[in-house]
């Protein structure tokens, strides 16, 4: 059963402490690059517009959007959404942040194949991460013949989450690599210090997908060694 047994944590504990250290690397690297001003004195809300004019995307929106660190591209709308902070502040962090998110509003203009595939994964994942864990628990409950085949399909299910997180991952990256591009093609980025503090900031992210496939993976590996420790018990 889904107990907290040693082997529980044993898969979870990695899990939870990438996830945790991700954490922290981005609010702090935020914290840190959120108090220095940019060299061109722009706030994210004054980046994005620079940068959707010059990449020919003046039908894309900006609109704000509460919470911290909750700024993203919505393809649905063509609207990109920025938290407060973001929008309104001068900071290096706020640019990186900004430019990042118009690197997404760019691939899907392009029709960028990795984002059209993370795309179409979606509504598949979320079935499958909720059905998953259900057949697992089913399955586990059954045991026998029957228990096993639900609970190994469980397993299948809840790896499209795995899937996902392994998609998004160069998606993310490319979106940072066009940032960088963006801000120093337009002249945005002035000096090492703006350069260093974009990197930052786009690297601490980047980790945050790396840790989120990590924890993915040692989940539905947990899940594989409870549905291979049914299977040999009916054996």
């Amino acid at each position: 059963m889904f107990t907290f047994t040693l082997d529980y944590w044993i898969y979870m504990i990695p899990a939870i402490l990438l996830v945790v250290i991700a954490q922290i690397w981005v609010s702090s690297t935020y914290r840190k690059w959120g108090k220095i001003p940019n060299q061109s004195r722009l706030s994210g809300a004054e980046t994005a517009e620079r940068l959707l004019r010059s990449s020919g995307l003046q039908s894309v929106s900006i609109e704000g959007v509460r919470g911290t660190l909750s700024d993203h591209y919505d393809p649905r709308s063509h609207t990109l959404r920025l938290s407060m902070g973001v929008a309104n502040e001068r900071s290096v962090a706020s640019m990186a942040i900004a430019a990042h998110e118009i690197g997404h509003a760019v691939q899907h203009t392009e029709g960028y194949l990795p984002l059209r595939f993370r795309a179409a994964l979606v509504p598949v994942v979320n079935i499958g991460s909720n059905l998953g864990w259900i057949l697992i628990f089913v399955g586990l409950l059954l045991r026998g013949t029957l228990g096993t085949q639900l609970a190994t399909i469980g397993v299948a299910a809840f790896a499209l989450g795995l899937i996902f997180a392994v998609a998004t991952l160069p998606v993310e990256l490319n979106a940072s690599s066009r940032a960088m591009h963006l801000l120093t093609q337009t002249g945005l980025v002035q000096g090492g210090q703006d350069q260093r503090g974009v990197r930052s900031m786009l690297s601490a992210a980047a980790f945050t997908y790396i840790a989120a496939i990590a924890a993915a993976l040692l989940q539905l590996l947990y899940y594989a060694s409870l549905v291979a420790g049914l299977g040999r018990r009916r054996r």
